[in-house]
């Protein structure tokens, strides 16, 4: 087979039957798309959320479940309503009502996963009869035949060999006489029960399978034409920007750009495969390509932001001259499955960002009452909130004289709560309080990166 991509397209761009329309135009405008990843439809996911935290009532339920119903009735009517699709998604929908009562009685992790995985079966259910409708000969794929995880659940990390085998062993065979369509975010554990891969995990979906598969290029369709210089709903003056290194793309991604999930690019790095971002709503408005070098390489090349984040600083004299205190604090938080974003140490005390938005499905803490006592069994311990992180995004920073003036010149009249500069060369970043994030971005943008 000649060249090979894997399309990825969000919410938004499945969100109804025209939407999906668009999709399967930029699908089969070449031949070369042979994989398609879909999220569930826009706002069906956050439905099932509610219903896995078995919180609503018997009538909340039922206004849930009528809503779910209404987004696949909509597409399943623009499709003709086929009898055999109707059975399943009618199946998909009393199995997802099922589950919504069991979970009122005794939720857990391992329920909300299936339950919130039926998002996407149902997307892909019917954007493949939409493809086939349309004379293209497409197979609804599971992926949780070849995407296999561990086992935690709300945010599982996949198993790279098995899934590379696996895909090598069920799924590639199928792309040379088939357009195969298959699911993001969700995946397996080794006895077959459903995990998902955090909220915003299609994209890394994606690219494992990118990986897995030896594909020459991913494409990632969102709802807006590549990766601008900052949310251009914060800054009008916002721009695309045309490509980018892995490098930059990776450090907006972890510190807070929407495009891209920050998982997404590891396993596109790993083979160098390339990555485009577009608008599935506008194909001809171009987008952007990630790629490991680029032509410039600017000092500023985007401002990112990233809200509710937490500053979690642990105080203790017994830290004074003496060692393993960080070590201590590290296998607590790595027990409780807790990812540390910046740090800085005094001699007796530690500052510690937590990122509050990629804890699990569910709405969690990331901070749970057992992290907290096991803390303050050796140290005290505050928890700040209301706070989000700003990054400077772009090349040789830590190398050029300059940078901090020009940086925090930009932002003099807002308190600055952290710092972290150094550890790479792309990125400069801080903490700020919320209610001042959104002009902290303006005045950087206008400052360091307006034409």
């Amino acid at each position: 087979m000649s060249k090979v991509t894997v399309a990825k397209f969000g919410g938004t761009s499945v969100a109804d039957a025209e939407a999906m329309r668009r999709c399967a135009a930029i699908v089969t405008q070449t031949a070369n798309t042979r994989v398609v990843v879909l999220s569930a439809s826009s706002g069906v996911t956050n439905l099932l959320v509610d219903l896995a935290r078995g919180t609503l009532s018997a009538t909340e339920q039922e206004i849930h479940l009528k809503k779910l119903k209404s987004i696949q009735d909509n597409i399943l009517s623009e499709l003709g309503n086929p009898s055999p699709l109707r059975e399943t998604m009618d199946g998909i929908l009393k199995e997802i009502a099922d589950m919504a009562r069991q979970a009122t009685q005794n939720s857990d992790a391992a329920l909300e996963d299936r339950l919130v995985a039926q998002g996407e079966l149902m997307s892909t259910r019917l954007f493949t009869e939409m493809m086939n409708q349309l004379g293209h000969k497409a197979v609804w794929f599971d992926v949780r035949k070849i995407m296999r995880t561990d086992s935690r659940f709300g945010r599982a990390t996949p198993a790279i060999e098995a899934i590379h085998n696996l895909a090598q062993q069920d799924m590639a065979p199928l792309l040379k006489d088939h357009i195969v369509i298959t699911q993001g975010f969700i995946g397996a554990n080794a006895d077959g029960q459903t995990t998902t891969l955090g909220r915003g995990g299609s994209d890394f979906s994606a690219a494992l399978l990118a990986e897995a598969l030896g594909v020459d290029e991913l494409e990632i369709w969102t709802d807006v034409p590549g990766i601008y210089t900052t949310d251009p709903r914060l800054v009008k003056e916002a721009h695309p920007i045309p490509e980018i290194t892995f490098s930059e793309a990776a450090e907006m991604a972890t510190f807070g750009a929407k495009v891209l999930h920050p998982a997404t690019l590891q396993p596109a790095v790993r083979k160098g495969i390339p990555v485009f971002v577009g608008s599935s709503k506008d194909p001809a408005a171009g987008g952007t390509w990630v790629r490991d070098t680029t032509e410039s390489s600017p000092l500023f090349r985007a401002v990112t932001l990233r809200r509710n984040q937490i500053l979690l600083t642990l105080h203790s004299p017994n830290m004074l001259h003496a060692c393993g205190f960080l070590a201590q604090v590290f296998t607590i938080l790595a027990k409780h499955g807790i990812s540390v974003d910046l740090i800085t140490t005094s001699e007796i005390s530690v500052a510690i960002t937590l990122d509050q938005t990629g804890s699990q499905s569910s709405g969690r803490s990331v901070l749970s009452d057992a992290v907290l006592a096991e803390l303050n069994a050796f140290c005290k311990v505050k928890v700040e909130s209301d706070l989000a992180l700003v990054a400077l995004i772009g090349n040789r920073m830590s190398e050029v004289n300059g940078v901090g003036t020009q940086v925090f010149d930009a932002v003099s009249e807002h308190n600055v709560r952290m710092i972290c500069y150094g550890a790479s060369t792309h990125n400069l970043c801080f903490l700020v309080p919320e209610s001042d994030a959104s002009l902290v971005v303006q005045k950087l943008h206008q400052r360091l990166l307006t034409k």
